[in-house]
């Protein structure tokens, strides 16, 4: 296989419903335009989540260490590609639109692109708890960092490899995906971009009240 031009990583736990979807849609939407690896950080499935994404053509790499923001480490660390790319494992992003997000990841000199789910969110595909979560660390982000930023939670992101030598990421939780965008907006080019946000596939695994008041505690720590 050629080194890859873009490194694709997916975190994984117990996704068995879901895992070959996104990676078919993956592959669909990329295609030959580049060369491309799919890298799974799976953290102890106990499902078929490991062997169905073996079968796929994705690399599956083995993180026993919990954590949301542990698992993204351990892929950063494997991935080969000069463009990372993330998403969720659930089908919630859309994998379609990742051509369109390297092309503006590219043309537009940037080091990093995430997006907005708000901006075009399939009815059910949040609920109004976790609607109100959202804002109200999106609000405290863009209050302590003033930073851009009206999804601080999302998890579908385009960057360039390069930039990871210049961000500060301590969180191994669910709070990386707020602290690397803060990073990237403070020490990159960045920029956030609708995209639609679809219904999961398969079971919940975010634990509300505890990674929601987990995330809000982060912020503070991190800017005092």
């Amino acid at each position: 296989m050629d080194k890859a031009k873009m490194s694709v990583i997916i975190p994984t736990m117990n996704e068995e419903k879901s895992i070959g979807l996104v990676i078919d849609e993956i592959k669909d939407a990329i295609g030959s335009s580049m060369p491309f690896e799919i890298l799974v950080v799976d953290t102890d499935s106990k499902d078929r989540t490991r062997q169905i994404a073996s079968e796929k053509g994705a690399v599956v790499v083995d993180e026993p260490r919990r954590g949301y923001g542990r698992a993204y480490k351990t892929g950063f660390e494997k991935a080969s590609g000069e463009i990372i790319a993330t998403l969720d494992a659930d089908m919630t992003y859309p994998a379609s639109d990742l051509p369109s997000l390297i092309e503006t990841l590219e043309t537009r000199g940037l080091d990093f692109v995430t997006t907005n789910r708000f901006a075009r969110m399939d009815k059910g595909a949040m609920s109004a708890k976790h609607r109100f979560g959202n804002w109200v660390l999106s609000a405290t982000t863009r209050l302590l960092f003033r930073v851009k930023l009206r999804d601080s939670q999302s998890g579908m992101w385009v960057f360039r490899r390069e930039l990871l030598d210049r961000l500060e990421l301590k969180s191994d939780a669910m709070s990386l995906s707020e602290e690397i965008k803060i990073e990237a907006f403070k020490k990159g080019k960045a920029l956030e971009v609708p995209i639609s946000y679809r219904v999961r596939v398969g079971d919940v695994k975010l634990s509300s009240w505890k990674d929601g008041t987990g995330n809000l505690r982060y912020l503070f720590t991190k800017r005092f």
